[in-house]
């Protein structure tokens, strides 16, 4: 008889991290289990201590895996407003400090036990899988879905000998992908291009922003000033995340912008030079540490100004279009879905970003619609998932006739060949020298060491028992 249908969700970051792969999958995850018809599981890296400590702000650590799970769920349920009953499970992860990103080690799928293999959602599957030393994915689970999130070309082509970089990348993202999904959802047209996939925004906004709108026009009804602030950006403090381009805009057009104040927020890498540079400036720039949007001090500016091209489909973007306040971002693939919103004002070039600036500054922004407001919404968003994934036509039964059939025929072994070969050579690279310096990968991290086995209650390898001893 057919089971409740398992979803697990895969990805490569998570809380206190404020990282989109962190924050968008718990959200798909809690929206996927709201009405109990399906059981999800969300798997997210654990950290040790060391990495901890550089990777999570506010010195937030945590001695074991049931601690931070606490943490995750007391924070989506303050978001939310409602408690969730999805399950948290977490694989061995290594911190990159060349790459900045979590890198998984072991075989992350043996996390789900077989009898729960259905559905397998891998929140950026290049990432997950440039390592993967287990039984492939596609074997494992019934349906494999990859949700593209991040540009990672539009990053590596800003290093040394990026463009030579980013066409090794672009072939071995479309290698591993192709070997390990069944599907591909790309956010956006801004990530790059796989064969069969489809482009459909899957995220929401965090439930705290939307009404924030509302709340605006009641004090314009009652005659109050509603917007006391002009212009803003918040985002991690690294010049790859637009702050270049939102620097060189004031610069150039310095004369046309008189008068204008900007408040820049974020922590990063790049904040000191951020600040000497915005030092330089006529235009008033301030710059401030990274802050929470959600944080009441957003509400009262009109302006959100956004010039990156690194985004896939920016989140502080949507967030600010959900607190109803006017957009100006460049006419780029990843701000296709917000052009549908009337307050999301797009420009071609260095003086159209001039007058957007000096237009929304000078304007009043119009009133979301409520179906504006749901087309932002995380259930709106898990509509979206839900159609172009079409997990109603994936089967929880162990095999069905169809399936019998497929096997007997010879396209579909011949298929499943290639990819078995594929993936064994891929097994056989991704442990290479060459692999590790093409990822930053740390060397001898295919496995847990011998304190995350103990931390997660995993088996520890006889290898390092013996070396103990």
């Amino acid at each position: 008889m057919d089971k409740k249908q398992h979803i697990a969700i895969f990805t490569t970051a998570s809380l206190p991290w404020m990282t989109g792969t962190a924050v968008n999958p718990l959200f798909r995850a809690a929206y996927l289990s709201k009405n109990g018809e399906k059981k999800v599981t969300l798997v997210i890296p654990w950290l040790s201590l060391k990495d901890q400590e550089i990777v999570y702000p506010n010195r937030i650590t945590f001695n074991s895996s049931t601690e931070q799970e606490k943490y995750v769920h007391q924070w989506l349920e303050e978001r939310t407003g409602f408690k969730s009953f999805f399950s948290i499970r977490f694989y061995p992860g290594r911190f990159s400090q060349d790459k900045r990103s979590v890198l998984a080690v072991g075989d992350i799928s043996e996390v789900i036990p077989d009898e729960d293999a259905d559905i397998a959602v891998l929140e950026e599957p290049e990432h997950l899988t440039w390592y993967h030393h287990g039984k492939r994915w596609k074997v494992k689970f019934r349906m494999v879905i990859g949700i593209i999130h991040t540009n990672y070309l539009e990053y590596v082509k800003r290093e040394k000998n990026g463009r030579m970089q980013a066409f090794l990348l672009k072939v071995i993202n479309s290698w591993v992908v192709s070997i390990y999904c069944h599907k591909v959802i790309r956010l956006s047209a801004a990530t790059q291009d796989y064969p069969k996939s489809i482009i459909c925004n899957v995220h929401g906004v965090n439930p705290k922003f939307l009404g924030v709108d509302k709340q605006k026009i009641e004090q314009l009804q009652n005659g109050k000033q509603t917007f006391s602030k002009g212009a803003y950006y918040i985002g991690k403090m690294v010049w790859s995340k637009g702050y270049k381009e939102l620097l060189k805009l004031l610069q150039d057009h310095q004369k046309e912008l008189v008068g204008l104040e900007v408040d820049l927020y974020g922590s990063g890498e790049d904040s000191d030079q951020v600040q000497e540079a915005a030092k330089r400036l006529e235009v008033s720039v301030r710059v401030h540490p990274g802050c929470d949007h959600a944080d009441p001090l957003f509400h009262d500016y009109k302006v959100f100004l956004n010039p990156s091209t690194t985004d896939v489909v920016c989140t502080t973007t949507a967030e600010a279009l959900a607190m109803g306040k006017i957009i100006v971002c460049t006419n780029h693939p990843s701000n296709e879905f917000f052009k549908q919103f009337r307050n999301c004002w797009t420009y071609d070039d260095s003086n159209g970003f001039a007058e957007a600036t000096r237009k929304a500054l000078a304007a009043e922004p119009v009133q979301l619609t409520n179906s504006q407001r749901h087309e932002l919404s995380w259930e709106a968003a898990t509509e979206r998932f839900l159609k172009v994934s079409e997990l109603d036509q994936v089967s929880t039964r162990k095999q069905s006739n169809i399936a019998t059939k497929n096997f007997m025929s010879t396209s579909f072994n011949f298929q499943r060949n290639m990819e078995d070969a594929s993936a064994y050579v891929h097994f056989l690279a991704s442990g290479s020298e060459a692999s590790r310096k093409m990822f930053g990968a740390i060397p001898g991290s295919l496995q847990p060491d011998e304190q995350q086995c103990k931390e997660l209650g995993l088996a520890i390898p006889a290898g390092m028992q013996s070396s103990r001893k």
